[in-house]
């Protein structure tokens, strides 16, 4: 690996932003020093942001009608793959090296997800943590808003389910045990690959496989139902992985495995094909062809029904080692249906209240 590579970064570089007509770019000749690409690797950088409204209800028909909450935008974790790198740019930041160092927190939150409950319209339904960047990222324990959401998830006594590839969230078991002893919450667990080496590259901020699945250890033991996402898939990098990554999860206590195929819409192609081509040069091409094979024959795909799961030979070879990876370590696997019925209109009282 090069020097000048980015330890502890994904991305790295900036791509460009497809909604700016103005790109800024640091000038390689100039010696002064430039505070936003600082060398050897980049800071990171909080930004708040005050929305109207917390809870987003995205109809995609591949995801079903599910209410999901993101206390941040942008995450620390810089997975190389992630989905959720174009969503930056409507914020004037880059998919690249800003999405994993420039951060916006939404610090009102939790008060806006109350004023929620309290709505006379609201429906009792499964909150969602992390439909689109992790909620136990390295800021949750500085700004602690997940935390705060989950009490008011036990407060109104309103479903919650969490996906997270982060240790930090066995910080909230004792609110996670008093949910799931009520049926009110879950979690996801991310887990793509147990090579120690892939995961450092492609997951620069997260913690190891090992710590993931000691996650999933001590919630099951404290009666919370855990699942594991093998997600997503990169046919040609860890794939090979499926049955030892639904086995351990397994044997670690998850009732369900999930997954997708990866798929590199807009930036996120050419910010994985860098990667790629820096990490592992003697495979890039082959990695790169096969998830073409998946997507009809790009690197991106939009398709409702197929964009998820992928098609074509490379697609169903995935799909089948997964339902046998499944199908043998967890033949009885599923996820509870949390209860909805449980909400309270008004806020329950603690003994702190």
């Amino acid at each position: 690996m090069k020097n000048d590579y980015l330890r502890g970064r994904g991305a790295q570089y900036n791509a460009s932003n497809r909604f700016q007509l103005l790109q800024i770019e640091p000038d390689p000749a100039q010696n002064v020093p430039d505070e936003d690409f600082p060398e050897p690797t980049v800071k990171t950088r909080f930004y708040e942001d005050n929305p109207k409204k917390i809870v987003s209800r995205p109809e995609s028909p591949d995801v079903g009608f599910m209410a999901s909450v993101n206390p941040y935008l942008g995450c620390e974790h810089g997975c190389i793959y992630c989905y959720a790198r174009n969503s930056h740019e409507y914020w004037g930041f880059s998919a690249g090296l800003d999405f994993e160092s420039k951060i916006m927190v939404k610090k009102n939150a939790p008060a806006l997800l109350e004023k929620e409950f309290l709505s006379k319209k609201y429906q009792p339904e499964v909150i969602h943590l992390s439909g689109n960047t992790d909620c136990y990222q390295p800021a949750e324990r500085q700004f602690q808003l997940t935390r705060r959401i989950l009490e008011q998830c036990l407060a109104y006594r309103n479903p919650v389910s969490i996906l997270t590839k982060n240790a930090l969230v066995l910080r909230d078991k004792d609110l996670l045990t008093q949910l799931a002893a009520q049926n009110l919450a879950m979690v996801l667990v991310s887990i793509t690959t147990l090579n120690e080496d892939l995961r450092q590259r492609m997951e620069p901020r997260t913690v190891t496989a090992r710590r993931r699945l000691q996650v999933i250890r001590e919630l099951s033991s404290a009666g919370i139902p855990v699942g594991v996402m093998t997600a997503p898939i990169i046919p040609g990098l860890n794939d090979p992985e499926i049955p030892k990554l639904v086995e351990a999860a397994a044997q670690h206590g998850a009732i369900w495995a999930g997954y997708t195929v990866v798929r590199l819409n807009g930036a996120i192609g050419p910010l994985f094909e860098d990667w790629i081509r820096k990490n592992f040069p003697d495979r890039a091409d082959k990695v790169l062809n096969q998830i073409r094979d998946c997507h009809g024959g790009q690197l991106s795909d939009s398709r409702f029904g197929t964009r998820m799961a992928g098609e074509g030979k490379f697609a169903e070879q995935i799909r089948q080692f997964h339902a046998l990876a499944v199908k043998k370590y967890m033949p009885n696997a599923g996820l509870p249906k949390l209860d909805t019925t449980r909400f309270l209109r008004k806020r329950q009282l603690s003994l702190f209240d």
